[in-house]
């Protein structure tokens, strides 16, 4: 249809069904990049490249890095050679380190697979048989900024859409009434809230930031509702202003931010009353909240619960304010609280979701921007390293009750089945039933994707 062609001859409600919204898709090209405007208009769901296994995903982001011979992947030969510095020691770090510096903690095999999981964790050791523990993630810088980045956006440019904005334009929402994608962080992590934008992508795929610090209802989200005018006029208010956008949208065409502002406008009226249900967890029960522990991790935990039952996409759940796993000194005291923190949340989170029927269909990614060496740093703290970590998968049609690659003898580096960051979110998008060479968005003249130009399915875990 040719846009030009249109002509002022009635009611905006006249013209807008002589322009459907399905006309208006089709007005934007071809292929999965129209979806995010399908999604925008609440039209229907998009169809994904391949059978899916998840619906959503909750990502569970320990932000700082943990150290992985502590955790997932134990190093005995620490012990053995403690206070040496090897050859593989003599790589790029952020800062200088010294010798080698076993870890304390021990490891016992757990679940019927037998899985080496940490005394630190001996809760999330009972899901032994859930996880796939991928020892052997690396990613391109030992920043804390462009590793953030890249953990979250796919690349270290501080210009590019969110893996949850990639996923919200690629595959819309299961509920109208609240965000596709939403973060919980009781603070702001580094480089804060570019690392949830939707950068060129429309923006009604930007995460919505919530600080859970306090979690009652009418603090969680300031200025939810209005006031000043009943739900009535407020109503009529936003389909005034609905008609009269798509109206300048029928003359001019498609355009992203207008679309943005639009879906923007639309889910804050819906989220006065979705939300104030969603994010009470005074509605659940005692036994429940018991199961999940203090603390605001546990109640970020049990919200990504509540929100991915009700059709949330992408859930990211930050550890804490700032970079708390950023154990530069004091690492083995530290790392025992930051793991008391996480441990019964996350274990509960996995019941919780088995219980109920949804984990088989929501993928859970657990890890930081990077690890930590296995030398030490000012004697009792560990320096970033990027280039050998651990994270793991958990739900949404992941083989658990596995390890899969390995790093060498010391955890230096990963040398065997190596998972880039691009591998791990091509992953997540296969789960999900999506193909990442194919959900693009042009922009500037070329096409750009999650994955950029690189990424690998894990076929062997999926």
């Amino acid at each position: 249809m040719n846009n030009n062609k249109i002509q002022n001859t009635g009611s905006a409600e006249t013209l807008l069904s002589r322009y459907s919204r399905r006309a208006m898709i089709q007005a934007a090209g071809g292929g999965l990049g129209t979806l995010g405007m399908v999604a925008a208009f609440g039209a229907e769901q998009a169809l994904p490249h391949s059978m899916a296994r998840a619906k959503r995903v909750i990502h569970l982001f320990m932000n700082g890095g943990p150290f992985q011979g502590d955790l997932f992947d134990p190093k005995p030969l620490l012990e053995k050679f403690a206070g040496q510095r090897p050859q593989q020691a003599d790589l790029r770090t952020e800062r200088k380190t010294a010798g080698l510096m076993p870890s304390p903690f021990r490891f016992r095999q757990h679940g019927e697979s037998g899985v080496p999981i940490s005394e630190l964790l001996p809760n999330l050791a009972n899901h032994a048989d859930d996880l796939c523990i991928i020892r052997s993630t690396y990613t391109d810088n030992p920043n804390h900024g462009p590793a953030l980045l890249m953990m979250n956006n796919g690349t270290i440019l501080p210009t590019r859409p969110s893996m949850g904005s990639w996923l919200s334009y690629g595959l819309g929402t299961e509920n109208s009434n609240l965000p596709a994608y939403i973060v919980l962080c009781p603070g702001k992590p580094v480089r804060f809230s570019i690392l949830w934008t939707s950068a060129f992508l429309p923006g009604s795929h930007q995460g919505t930031y919530i600080n859970h610090k306090d979690p009652s209802p009418d603090k969680l989200i300031p200025w939810l509702r209005n006031t000043g005018r009943s739900s009535e006029q407020q109503r009529v208010q936003v389909d005034l202003m609905t008609r009269l956008n798509q109206l300048q949208l029928a003359r001019t065409g498609p355009d992203g931010q207008l679309e943005g502002r639009l879906q923007a406008m639309e889910t804050a009226y819906r989220m006065q009353f979705a939300a104030t249900d969603a994010f009470d967890l005074q509605k659940e029960s005692e036994s429940t909240r018991a199961m999940y522990g203090e603390g605001h991790f546990a109640n970020g935990c049990l919200l990504a619960r509540r929100l991915s039952e009700r059709g949330v996409r992408f859930v990211q759940v930050y550890y804490g304010d700032g970079q708390p796993w950023d154990t530069h000194s004091g690492h083995n005291e530290g790392v025992r609280n930051l793991c008391r923190d996480i441990d019964q949340p996350i274990a509960a989170l996995l019941s919780d979701l088995k219980q109920r029927g949804l984990l088989e269909d929501t993928l859970i990614l657990w890890g930081g921007e990077f690890g930590r060496t296995p030398t030490s740093e000012n004697g009792n703290g560990r320096d970033h390293n990027h280039y050998g970590f651990t994270t793991w998968l958990a739900g949404g049609g992941i083989r658990g009750g596995m390890t899969y690659g390995e790093t060498d003898d010391f955890g230096f580096r990963s040398v065997h089945n190596r998972v880039h960051v691009h591998d791990l979110h091509a992953t997540m998008l296969h789960q999900l039933g999506i193909d990442h060479e194919r959900l693009t968005y042009r922009y500037a003249g070329r096409d750009f994707r999650l994955t950029d130009v690189a990424g690998r399915v894990i076929k062997e875990i999926t």
